[in-house]
């Protein structure tokens, strides 16, 4: 099909498309902004190669960048943060505060590191696989061929550690 087909194609399938996509990501704006990503993104694809059915394949690309759409949120919601209480958040200093609380962010997280650094292996990979890609316990499990309860309890070990070197470390108020 060509572009001036997916026109045509794209018209008639907007509404219902969009409805598809609100219903996956419960936000009409953004689900206005992927049915323009899609469109943009199937015309680059018949740029490339023919599509014999194109409104599926226009579905399924919408689908599928609603989809990625989620996996970031999820991601985004999944650091670090979650697990910091706010008392210690309200102690990070911020942009332009004195030299000091500067040379005390950059000590803490320095030592942190170091912390993070003489965790075992699989501890390491627990933590990167959790807090930087976002992934579930029983996903973690499934990669490091451990159970569960496992990750769980690794998870929760490694989070103390930080916390107790955070509280430690914490400027008094």
């Amino acid at each position: 099909m060509t572009i001036p087909n997916l026109d045509s194609v794209f018209i008639s399938q907007r509404t219902p498309l969009l409805r598809t996509l609100v219903k996956i990501v419960k936000n009409a704006s953004i689900a206005e902004e992927l049915v323009q990503e899609t469109y943009l993104r199937v015309a680059r694809s018949l740029r490339d190669k023919p599509v014999d059915h194109l409104e599926p394949f226009l579905f399924q690309t919408g689908r599928n960048l609603a989809l990625d759409h989620l996996r970031r949120e999820r991601m985004q919601s999944r650091t670090m943060l979650d697990d910091v209480p706010d008392e210690i958040m309200q102690a990070v200093p911020a942009p332009g505060s004195s030299s000091e609380d500067s040379l005390h962010a950059e000590r803490l997280l320095q030592r942190l590191g170091n912390t993070l650094e003489q965790l075992s292996e699989r501890q390491q990979r627990i933590f990167i696989l959790s807090r930087l890609h976002g992934q579930g316990y029983a996903e973690i499990a499934a990669e490091l061929g451990v159970s569960t309860s496992t990750v769980q309890k690794e998870l929760k070990l490694i989070m103390t550690l930080c916390m107790t070197l955070i509280e430690r470390l914490a400027p008094p108020t």
